[in-house]
């Protein structure tokens, strides 16, 4: 048979010959020549991806048919049932690798111990057994969770020269991250109703958040992370069809693995990003109407020394809530409007490594009662 190439694609691998042809028939597969009836042999370690292929050619007849899904040459092959995906990472540089690895270690123990010692004195500390305190150490123990997801895999691919990531490793690693950063957005609409009962309502401060209420918040906050996480994971798990393997980012990105899907996705994509926008409008909805009756509140006190000293008690927590949602909200809506793969690394390293590193030292460099519990930790082991 004439081969024509400008008429025909072609494509080879170990076992087959497939030969798509434009505007005719969605697929061809002719056997060599010199084996008769031979088994399909699975692809080698080497190939990239080392992943499972149900058929040689997955070029459908509704991509056949369009002339853009079938041109001059054939991308990769569409994946189905992929036992790997690669972590591309921040660099492909292999001297920035040592770097990097020191780099993201650093800030991953500052963030361990800063959010250990946080925990540590909230707890060890009577003055500090408040709701406010309460609702900061579980936002440090979300904050170790959160890290803890990306950080140690990254480590350990730079050191094992090894970027892969199983398909089962991957649905995790995007379970835990959305479980912990839902939970870090939902604290934050807590300890923002928690400011706003403080300052609005003084009186009944000790009434309204007693430690009941203050258990019934964190386990809400607790089931939604939950849930939303789950519907993700579900959604992924619908897909059946990949057209690459390779995840441009250092952890497994929902939006990511639904940008290299090859089937239709329109119906994913407006579940997720719908679930995603529900989960993130929520917190920020209640985080800003908290703070609207703030300030209309402070408004109101007539010395500057009391408005000053209002809005020092939440100044740590719109640091916080401007970081993380910043760079979170820039990610989800960037990728859905404006793909662009390095500036959702840099800003996924944002929200995912420096805001849990930072939180611990931005509550305790300005809250006084902290530093002064951290100063009587500190005389009561020099002591000892």
């Amino acid at each position: 048979m004439d081969a024509n190439p400008t008429g025909l694609a072609t494509y080879l691998s170990p076992s087959f010959v497939g030969i798509c042809i434009r505007g005719s028939q969605p697929e061809s597969v002719f056997l060599p020549p010199l084996r008769r009836n031979p088994k399909p042999l699975s692809p080698t370690r080497q190939e990239r991806g080392s992943r499972s292929i149900d058929s040689p050619c997955s070029c459908s007849s509704r991509d056949a048919a369009q002339p853009s899904k079938c041109p001059g040459y054939i991308e990769p092959q569409n994946l189905t049932r992929v036992s790997e995906f690669f972590l591309l990472g921040l660099s492909d540089d292999l001297a920035l690798q040592p770097l990097l690895l020191g780099l993201f270690l650093s800030m991953y123990l500052v963030a361990m111990l800063g959010n250990m010692l946080l925990i540590l004195t909230v707890s060890s500390d009577s003055h500090l057994h408040a709701p406010m305190y309460f609702f900061l150490c579980n936002l440090s123990l979300a904050d170790i969770g959160f890290i803890s997801t990306t950080v140690p895999k990254m480590a350990v691919g730079i050191l094992t020269h090894s970027r892969a990531i199983s398909y089962g490793g991957c649905l995790t690693q995007m379970s835990f991250l959305i479980l912990f950063g839902c939970m870090d957005g939902m604290l934050l609409t807590v300890m923002a109703y928690d400011r706003f009962v403080a300052i609005c309502h003084p009186l009944h401060y000790s009434a309204t958040m007693n430690p009941r209420p203050c258990c019934f918040l964190v386990l809400m906050s607790f089931f939604i992370s939950l849930l939303d996480s789950q519907l993700h994971t579900l959604i992924v798990l619908q897909l059946t069809c990949f057209k690459d393997v390779n995840i441009s980012n250092f952890f497994c990105d929902p939006s990511q693995l639904l940008r290299l899907a090859c089937s239709d996705t329109i119906t994913n994509d407006i579940v997720m990003y719908l679930v995603g926008a529900i989960s993130g409008f929520l917190p920020i909805s209640g985080i800003f109407c908290s703070y609207y009756k703030i300030v209309s509140s402070i408004l109101r006190v007539p010395s500057i020394g009391g408005k000053y000293k209002a809005f020092s008690t939440c100044g740590s927590h719109l640091s916080v809530v401007c970081l993380f949602y910043g760079t979170a909200i820039g990610v989800y809506l960037g990728s859905a409007l404006l793909p662009s793969p390095r500036k959702d690394v840099v800003a996924s390293v944002m929200y995912t490594v420096v805001t849990p590193m930072l939180n611990p030292f931005i509550y305790s460099l300005r809250n006084r009662d902290i530093k002064s519990a951290l100063w009587r930790l500190y005389s009561r082991t020099d002591y000892s």
